[in-house]
């Protein structure tokens, strides 16, 4: 029997069939102020977004961005305006981003988002990074894209770390400067800062002196310089007497267990900050360096989930065994080693897999970074063009200049902006040089040190162990007491891509999806037996 044509109305899902989605809106956006002045890079990634839209026939409706925002900025005005924009109009199909890492850097918050949007109708799309988001294996890719933008965030903020550690092994300090201090020398790099000693400087040099010389207690200190027009809580006397800084040394976290000589001048010499400690050391009230108890490497980086208070350990004497606490008054939250130790290795489980997978679990990652660095690719020779557009007018102005055609304002205003607009093109150039080896010994190393995550971490001594703990989790870790288990808030991204990966591989094997059928280059399926 033959189905009459005008039933076919009533068939769930044609109502969507109808409604084909065109509109779009576009967010651009770069991380530094001078990077939105200089506007190089909000050109192009208008421009490449643009272009998208008129080649697939989107109609734009809305722009956003257009400025600086950093990906670690919770607040990101512009981005939730755009969010909350196609979230209220249901008309809006696409949002339109040069590349994913300008939609989002936070990896899995960024991906969180992306699946929200797309459960509402909405697609992110990368104009640069071709992905097919109507298939699982496009879903997948885009997923991947997110997580490398915070990997590629945290290998470009380890660069900055290690320049900041070079110069401060050199003696300067790229940090803002302690109370007492100015850097009359602000935007330069750290060993172009000069730090001038301004009239708190000469203040604290004065308490300095009452306390090395008369001995005189915090809290008469704190009066004679509120009588001198500075009202500073004796309390704070305290922590500007144990700060080295202030005889002219400089030590800092990111070089644990150095002291180098500064090149900022001192307030006050080194006998007088050593007289000061013998005098505080009286009445036990000095800064004492506790040694740390090889029994506890959890301290201080477990954090009560109740207040967030980050957990000390005590041992009780007479059974001979060591607890980790939260000391906020009333809290209570407390739990022996031995089980939170146990807990800790149950968790470090969920990031470790067979060593058959860690050829698969290579490939997958590689075949990734290589799809990136063409991207990269692409960007860079974007900005070569732009870069040599740039130079020919920068050319032209001083030609004009020469010949009498523009006055010396003007050569100098348009000067200025080239020269901007350059300086800014190469440095980006510079950073989007390919990092594909350093990538690679990255993954080797992650998937080395997986394979037997919990063991490594238990023979370790204390040192290791934490920086083991550092690396996975950057931002520590939450006990709740009531769920006696863990909460992780951050976790590294080649780590937290391990669970995500081999998710993806059980899949396979149990033939839910063939993946490497639709993309043959990421990985031999036969490497799964």
């Amino acid at each position: 029997m033959q189905m009459d044509k005008r039933l076919n109305r009533f068939s769930k899902g044609t109502e969507l069939l109808k409604i084909a989605k065109t509109e779009a809106v576009i967010y651009t956006r770069v991380s530094t102020k001078e990077q939105a002045d200089n506007n190089a890079s909000l050109d192009t990634q208008m421009k490449y977004c643009k272009k998208y839209a008129e080649e697939k026939g989107l109609d734009v409706v809305e722009i956003f961005g257009g400025t600086y925002e950093s990906a670690k900025d919770d607040e990101r005005r512009e981005f939730q305006k755009m969010l909350s924009y196609v979230k209220r109009k249901k008309s809006i199909g696409f949002v339109l981003v040069y590349s994913y890492d300008r939609f989002s850097r936070s990896g899995p918050s960024g991906a969180f988002i992306s699946h929200e949007l797309k459960q509402r109708g909405v697609k992110v799309v990368s104009v640069t990074q071709s992905i097919d988001h109507d298939d699982p294996s496009g879903n997948f890719m885009e997923g991947i894209y997110h997580l490398f933008s915070e990997f590629d965030n945290q290998l470009r903020r380890d660069k900055s770390m290690t320049g900041m550690i070079e110069k401060l092994k050199q003696g300067y300090w790229p940090f803002m400067p302690p109370t007492g201090y100015t850097n009359v020398n602000q935007g330069k790099t750290a060993d172009q800062h000069k730090l001038i000693i301004n009239d708190k400087g000469k203040l604290i040099k004065m308490a300095f002196e009452w306390k090395a010389n008369d001995d005189l207690s915090l809290v008469e200190i704190a009066k004679r310089l509120s009588a001198r027009g500075w009202d500073v809580p004796s309390k704070r006397l305290s922590h500007y007497f144990i700060n080295p800084f202030y005889c002219g040394l400089i030590v800092s976290e990111m070089i644990p267990g150095e002291m180098i000589e500064g090149k900022h001048p001192p307030l006050i010499s080194k006998n007088t900050f050593l007289k000061v400690h013998q005098n505080l050391e009286k009445f036990s009230g000095g800064y004492k360096i506790e040694q740390e108890v090889e029994e506890l490497p959890l301290k201080q980086f477990v954090k009560c989930d109740c207040c967030g208070t980050s957990m000390t350990g005590y041992l009780v004497k007479k059974k001979g065994l060591y607890y980790y606490k939260c000391n906020l008054k009333g809290c209570a939250n407390n739990r022996s080693q031995k089980i939170l130790h146990e807990k800790f290795e149950e968790l470090l489980q969920r990031f470790t897999y067979k060593k058959a997978l860690a050829p698969i679990l290579k490939n997958m990652f590689l075949h990734l970074l290589s799809q990136r660095t063409e991207v990269n690719e692409e960007s860079k020779k974007a900005l070569q063009l732009e870069l040599a557009s740039l130079n020919k007018k920068l050319e032209n102005v001083e030609e004009r200049f020469v010949i009498g055609e523009i006055d010396q304002t003007l050569y100098f205003k348009y000067r200025e902006k080239f020269r901007s607009s350059i300086n800014q093109i190469v440095s980006e150039l510079d950073n989007s040089q390919n990092q594909l080896s350093n990538l690679e010994k990255a993954v080797n190393k992650c998937i080395q040190s997986s394979l037997e995550l919990p063991s490594i971490w238990r023979k370790s001594n204390f040192g290791r162990k934490q920086r083991i703990q550092n690396l996975i989790f950057p931002e520590g870790i939450h006990y709740n007491r009531k769920n006696d288990d863990y909460r992780t808030s951050k976790i590294n991204l080649l780590f937290s891509s391990i669970p995500y990966l081999k998710g993806f591989v059980d899949r396979y094997k149990n033939g839910d999806y063939d993946f490497f059928a639709e993309i043959p280059t990421l990985v031999d399926p036969l490497g799964l037996e």
